[in-house]
């Protein structure tokens, strides 16, 4: 596979992106820093996990690997599309900094609606797969958008499948701000981990405020008073037309992960009230007689 590597997109803590050409188009590459193999060997069965789980998703809301090198320690990467490179997290915050002031303006709720939307639908994809894929660090920044705003959903380093029969996994991962109690907890959990963590990142959408952002606590701190079932995001304040928002994001932030709904109903839910702002902002006009 002959890519041509430019100029750098993207860095996180164990991968760099890079824009780059194969066979005449414009993709990503993502090039996994060859001292993580050297310092944690069991990387390169993350490694194998994140491909195997992309290469088997087609779904326009899903990130789409094309190709990947697997020859640790010096060649491993991941050929994905090329996408404008603004994650969900800058495109409500315009910034990758936690802080307590907007960069930005808020986009409109319609569009923010619409973007939680999509990736409800991608998360719905995934729990319905068999076996189900549980993606275990779903958060704003591991969403991103494509030249015309829709979703990918990517980064699937933590994921799992969870096969027919087997109820649950184990292990503490994820980022924990957006962590459900359970997995904080270090107890055995289902996909409904990945409610949670979309509990939080639809009422980020509403509120346009991070996660706990007017806290004094330190990640640490948070994650003790979430799994004691003591501390959520602050909630939207009710306009008369957030009232069914607000429900949905108590109920998929439930304490208990069985009474959190799915995410066929998530989307059920989210069409409905996409359809009530349509029709605020657009009534039907009586045609005269």
């Amino acid at each position: 596979m002959q890519i041509e590597l430019h100029e750098k997109v993207g860095q996180g803590s164990t991968a760099e992106i890079h824009r780059g050409t194969w066979r005449g188009l414009d993709v990503a590459v993502k090039c996994i820093d060859p001292g993580l193999f050297h310092r944690q060997p069991e990387a390169v069965n993350w490694f194998v996990q994140e491909l195997e789980t992309l290469q088997r998703q087609r779904h326009p809301f899903v990130l789409h690997v094309m190709g990947a090198c697997l020859n640790p320690p010096n060649n491993a990467w991941v050929v994905t599309e090329l996408l404008s490179g603004k994650t969900l997290m800058e495109w409500l915050h315009g910034h990758k900094e936690r802080r307590s002031t907007r960069d930005i303006p808020l986009p409109p709720l319609r569009e923010r609606i619409r973007v939680g939307m999509e990736v409800a639908q991608a998360m719905r994809y995934l729990h319905e797969q068999t076996p189900k894929v549980v993606h275990r660090d779903l958060k704003t920044s591991n969403v991103c958008l494509d030249d015309y705003g829709h979703v990918r959903v990517a980064d699937f380093g933590h994921a799992r499948f969870l096969p027919e029969g087997e109820h649950a996994l184990t292990g503490e991962t994820g980022t924990y701000v957006y962590m459900a109690p359970e997995v904080i907890r270090c107890e055995p959990y289902n996909e409904k981990c990945d409610v949670f963590s979309f509990a939080i990142i639809l009422n980020e959408l509403i509120t346009g405020q991070q996660p706990y952002i007017d806290s004094t606590y330190c990640p640490t701190k948070i994650a003790l008073e979430v799994s004691e079932g003591n501390l959520r995001p602050t909630l939207p304040e009710d306009d008369g037309t957030l009232g069914e928002l607000i429900k949905l994001i108590c109920h998929a932030w439930d304490e208990d992960a069985s009474r959190r709904p799915s995410f066929a109903i998530i989307t059920c839910l989210l069409r409905r009230v996409q359809l009530q702002l349509t029709e605020t902002i657009y009534p039907i006009l009586s045609v005269p007689e």
